[in-house]
Parts: structure tokens; sequence; C-alpha cells
């Protein structure tokens, strides 16, 4: 199956900064067996809203990093919701629950989650820790919710 890591960052994007949190990603991805495609762009409503799109021609899962904090650059969230078809609030609900009993600067976060066609889109934040908490947050109905997606019948328990 395929994913992609979209960097959302003016620094990695003009190569002053290492891509720390995408590097993470597309390793956390691999390890459950994706196949990752990455992607940087800076911090501009178009570039993000456009790499979404494409990305989502051709992968399952798109996980942004960057740009969802109050930071007057800090525009992934607005760029991710114009691509949106469908909102998936409870994803970006648990994945700021989650942090917020970790740091209280999770109270800042403005992170969305959605879907687009059959891909779903994350958004995360752009720190390594924000990423690897929230793809862990993530991780145990993956699985279930794209292949709800890709309209392929599952079976879950409840518990």
């Amino acid at each position: 199956m395929r994913a992609a890591v979209l960097t959302v960052s003016d620094g990695v994007a003009e190569g002053t900064r290492e891509d720390e949190s995408g590097e993470l990603l597309a390793g956390l991805l691999a390890a459950e067996g994706y196949e990752v495609e990455r992607r940087v762009v800076p911090d501009d409503r178009d570039a993000i809203a456009e790499a979404i799109a494409e990305l989502a021609e051709e992968a399952a899962l798109v996980l942004t990093t960057g740009g969802t904090g109050l930071a007057v650059r800090d525009i992934t969230p607005e760029a991710t919701a114009e691509v949106l078809e469908r909102s998936a609030p409870g994803l970006a609900e648990a994945i700021r629950a989650d942090s917020i009993a970790k740091t209280p600067h999770a109270l800042l976060s403005r992170g969305i989650a959605g879907v687009r066609g059959e891909t779903l889109v994350v958004n995360l934040a752009g720190s390594p820790g924000g990423c690897r908490d929230g793809f862990e947050v993530l991780r145990p109905a993956l699985a279930h919710a794209l292949s709800l997606l890709a309209g392929k019948p599952t079976a879950h328990k409840q518990t």
C-alpha cells in the first residue's frame, strides 16, 4: 500500500533545516509495510493544497508534518481543508487529546484530518516527537480506515 509524507517547512524547503519529522514518519510507515513517497513544500497555502491533491492521486494515506500551530505562516490546516471532501475530526481530536497529556503546547495544535477520494489525509505536528506520538495514536485504526476507504470489507472487533 502506498503512503505519502508531506513536510511543510520553509526551512526544509530552502535546505537550511533537516527534515527530521518527515524522515521519522517515512521510517514508521515503511516499518508498517507501506511504500512511501516523500515531498517537501514551503509554508505556502497553494503549494500545500496542490501537493496534498497530487499525492492523494496515488497514495492511500497522506501524512503532513508541520504548519499546524499558531504562527503566522502555520497554514497547513487551511490548505488541507481546501482539498478535503469529508472531515474525520475524531482522528485529529484523538491526536490532540493524547498530545495534551504530554505537553500543554498541544493546546495550540490546529491539525485536521479527512478524506480526499479514497485517501486519508492527516495533519501532524512539525516535531519528531509530535509525529511519533501522533502516528502511534493513528496506527491501531489505520488498516481498518484504509480498508473502508478502499471499499473493502474488514472484520473488526468491538471491545
